[in-house]
């Protein structure tokens, strides 16, 4: 079947997509799908897929480290603090995108959300999670890329006032959150 579970390095059956480098088998396996709390970590993956967008998840994934050095953490408080002369010094950093409108966007994002109250982002994006069992995907060709949820959840977060998301960008996070599981019917990571 096209899009099927494929066997990985270990026999094991994965998420065909996870098994094109050493990198992707690790995150697959240790991390997409599984919960994410808490507003910073959050905050680093809305980043994060902002900066994908109409790039590999690979670079991203590879630059990871970079990011988090460049934007102290994905500490909020600490990135909202962040003036001009940071915007130039990130658009001079190897270790990242260096794409203006993403820069500006991760920093205005971190601004506002300086202002929301503790746990209010994690709630905000976790009251998205589909109410509803959703079917499990047994290949790729049933994983949507937008649901309902993502354009709502899209909707609430431009809303707020947070930049350079919409419903494919949320329902990519709300994929590597953990709000859905995505991972294949038959994938070792389903069920880990």
């Amino acid at each position: 079947m096209a899009g099927a579970a494929v066997a990985g390095p270990d026999g094991g059956l994965r998420c065909p997509w996870a098994l094109s480098t050493e990198d992707y088998v690790t995150y697959h396996d240790t991390e997409w799908g599984r919960p994410v709390h808490g507003d910073d970590a959050l905050y680093e993956r809305l980043c994060l897929e902002a900066f994908q967008s109409g790039l590999s998840w690979l670079t991203i994934l590879r630059r990871r480290e970079g990011f988090r050095a460049a934007f102290s953490g994905f500490e909020i408080a600490k990135v909202a603090a962040y003036g001009e002369a940071d915007a130039e010094r990130l658009m001079a950093d190897p270790g990242i995108i260096r794409n203006r409108a993403k820069i500006t966007a991760t920093l205005a994002n971190a601004k506002v959300l300086a202002g929301w109250g503790a746990g209010e982002l994690d709630e905000l994006i976790w009251s998205h999670a589909p109410e509803e069992p959703v079917p499990v995907p047994v290949s790729t060709t049933q994983v949507p890329a937008v649901t309902a949820e993502s354009v709502a959840l899209a909707k609430a977060l431009k809303k707020a006032g947070i930049r350079f998301v919409g419903p494919t960008t949320a329902y990519a996070l709300m994929q590597a959150c953990g709000l859905v599981n995505d991972h294949l019917s038959t994938c070792v990571s389903r069920h880990p």
